[in-house]
């Protein structure tokens, strides 16, 4: 039967105690929280995930992160299954570092309150050296083979674009200029075996990239890619050999691995994966293995590939899910990953490449609760309003525990270029498990994931809201659901999932509730105008060039903002004070907008976090901000999904 019974009593318990605020967190407009909301949600507020960072070349320790207090930290573990031991312990949280190629140094990244103005540093017996300028943006890139110098990028010169520096670490003053630009898309990706050429990335669009040779004794500079058309790169890397392995949507629709000659620049696909993306692939040192991953509709699948023989491989026995990013060989040719998926969360294996052996090196808290009965994705395919095909990922509760019709909220990815995937849903499987809520998760066009065209239907302000209709034809689709109660639908999205929510809401606002926007942009024209300088050519080539008079009008007309008054439902407004991307001044004007007309918006506001929420205290009470949110004008007047 529903979980009703602790949620009924906290509407009728008027004198009933409530959760304070984090002491950085404003929650205006915001009711009070029953405390007794936390003792019902404790148990999957408690859940961890570890993700794999690299390997210890010494000792072959594993490097991970993941958190036993506020935010995250770098852990390591001595083997399979053995204690994390914390090696960071600062306030703010570290989410990776790289391990010298000797083992010898540790470097990581931390920025201060979510402002993304990271500065490297060494880390050594739980202490860290500062080794750049306190004040710019720094990201730090690849090692030589050699272990003498470090790649990173940083603005310091110009205090907006990414210039590209290269130092030995070991004295942080040699740190020295060897790429200017005029652009914030620049990126150190690789070194070549020689120790002197240093492959880097222009990141002009989502489907447009470049890449350029620097030699860093001479400083010459020569272009590698020679596309007519653009071409997106995604993942690169020098083999043992020196030569250049890169994933490339060349000549087709999705990503390809192959060979890139860095005299002529042909690209040469050796490895595909049929209709789908190659999302992430590296090299064994021994240069004979590729491990890779296929993107298939959000679900991971790890295969090898011998670049000798061409055999490929899949590797089977991992939990159905998602596959993070830095996948990495260690020296002595094991692969290290991570595996996100709701029935196992976050955690970090390795596989034997020859046996084909998966070891899990954690096993995450789930706060006592049992990961086995969250439920799955089931994946939605529908033709939108044109026909162009589009889907999502739909999360059904128990039909023995919540028996009837249950109501739904659509969450919806940022970006664009981003995409729903099968990971863990964490905290949000309260909402499944204990209250009976299905989740929706699109992937509307604009998405990455399904090819480069498909990622290039949304681009501009003429075509940007034909990605809110496909909303309206999957509202058609999951209206039909049998299992689905179309009177409770709810939205929420974050970033540009938020504008998504406010756009959601307006056009739909007869098929939603409510809606909880995280993050959002408001008003194009002035998020164009506020984002941060460096990011703010990147975000003309998505959205539109206000600075173009009949663009600006265009981008006007499709904003929140200035549709509000068709914005009729209540709105749970979510952002970080130190947001450099989407500027906290975007939620201001349209709550504003909102309580002048009278209408309901709650708003929340931590002044220590930036694009999204890192720190658990405040990630705890925006939950419970949000089931009470939901609870109030979601589930009905006594907070319960009735059957």
């Amino acid at each position: 039967m529903a979980a009703t019974g602790p949620i009924e009593a906290r509407e009728t318990d008027a004198a009933e105690p409530s959760v304070p605020p984090p002491a950085a967190m404003l929650a205006d407009g915001v009711p009070p929280i029953p405390m007794s909301l936390v003792a019902d949600t404790r148990p999957y507020l408690e859940y961890r995930t570890a993700s794999f960072a690299g390997w210890n070349p010494q000792d072959r320790s594993m490097l991970i992160t993941t958190r036993f207090g506020n935010v995250a930290q770098l852990h390591r573990v001595a083997a399979p299954g053995s204690a994390r031991r914390q090696i960071s312990f600062e306030e703010e949280p570290i989410f990776g570092g790289t391990w010298s190629p000797d083992g010898s140094m540790l470097l990581v990244e931390k920025d201060a309150g979510g402002n993304e103005v990271s500065q490297i540093y060494a880390l050594d017996s739980g202490r860290m050296t500062l080794l750049t300028d306190g004040k710019s943006r720094h990201a730090l890139g690849p090692w030589s083979d050699d272990g003498r110098l470090v790649a990173f990028g940083s603005n310091m010169r110009t205090g907006v674009f990414n210039d590209i520096y290269v130092m030995d670490p070991r004295d942080p003053k040699s740190a020295q200029l060897v790429l200017s630009s005029d652009s914030g898309g620049w990126a150190a990706i690789d070194f070549a075996p020689n120790g002197r050429d240093l492959l880097v990335f222009n990141y002009v669009s989502v489907t447009d990239s470049q890449l350029h040779l620097i030699n860093v004794e001479t400083g010459t500079f020569r272009q590698v890619s020679r596309d007519a058309t653009p071409v997106a790169y995604g993942n690169l890397k020098f083999a043992p050999d020196g030569r250049l392995w890169v994933s490339s949507d060349k000549d087709s629709d999705v990503q390809r691995i192959g060979l890139l000659d860095m005299d002529t620049g042909l690209f040469t696909p050796m490895i595909d994966g049929g209709r789908w993306d190659i999302s992430n692939f590296d090299i064994a040192y021994d240069g004979k293995t590729i491990a890779y991953v296929v993107n298939e509709a959000g679900f991971s699948r790890l295969h090898l590939y011998d670049i000798a023989s061409g055999e490929k491989r899949l590797v089977t026995g991992l939990p159905p899910g998602e596959i993070g990013t830095g996948m990495k060989f260690a020296p002595w040719g094991t692969l290290g990953f991570t595996v996100f998926s709701n029935q196992s969360p976050g955690d970090a294996y390795s596989l034997d490449p020859v046996t084909l052996q998966i070891t899990r090196w954690t096993e995450s808290e789930t706060g006592g609760l049992d990961p086995a009965k969250n439920v799955m994705p089931e994946l939605v395919e529908i033709k939108s309003f044109d026909g162009e095909p589009v889907s999502g990922l739909l999360y059904r509760p128990d039909p023995q525990r919540h028996p009837g019709k249950r109501p739904l909220i659509m969450s919806i990815h940022g970006g664009p270029e981003g995409q729903a995937t099968a990971g863990f849903l964490g905290r949000t499987n309260y909402l499944v498990n204990e209250l009976g809520i299905a989740l929706f998760y699109p992937n509307v066009r604009g998405s990455t994931g399904f090819g480069k065209r498909f990622v290039s239907l949304d681009n501009g302000p003429y075509l940007r809201e034909d990605s809110i209709k496909d909303i309206g034809a999957l509202l058609d689709r999951l209206a039909r659901h049998p299992m689905l109660d179309q009177r409770r639908f709810g939205v929420t999205g974050g970033s540009y999932g938020g504008y998504m929510c406010y756009a959601s809401a307006i056009r739909y606002g007869r098929r939603f509730n409510a809606a909880n926007c995280i993050v959002a942009i408001s008003n194009f024209v002035t998020f164009l105008e506020n984002t941060e300088e460096y990011r703010r050519d990147l975000r003309r080539l998505e959205y539109g060039d206000e600075r173009v008079p009949a663009l600006r009008a265009k981008l006007e007309e499709i904003s929140p903002l200035t549709r509000v008054d068709e914005l009729k439902i209540p709105l749970l407004v979510v952002t970080g004070a130190n947001d450099p991307r989407v500027p906290a001044s975007e939620a201001d004007q349209i709550i504003e907008a909102i309580r002048s007309r009278g209408g309901t918006a709650w708003h929340l506001l931590a002044r220590n976090e930036g694009h999204g929420f890192r720190r658990k205290e405040n990630a705890d009470y925006m939950f419970w901000t949000t089931l009470a949110f939901w609870q109030r004008h979601l589930l009905g007047a006594k907070g319960r999904a009735t059957d």
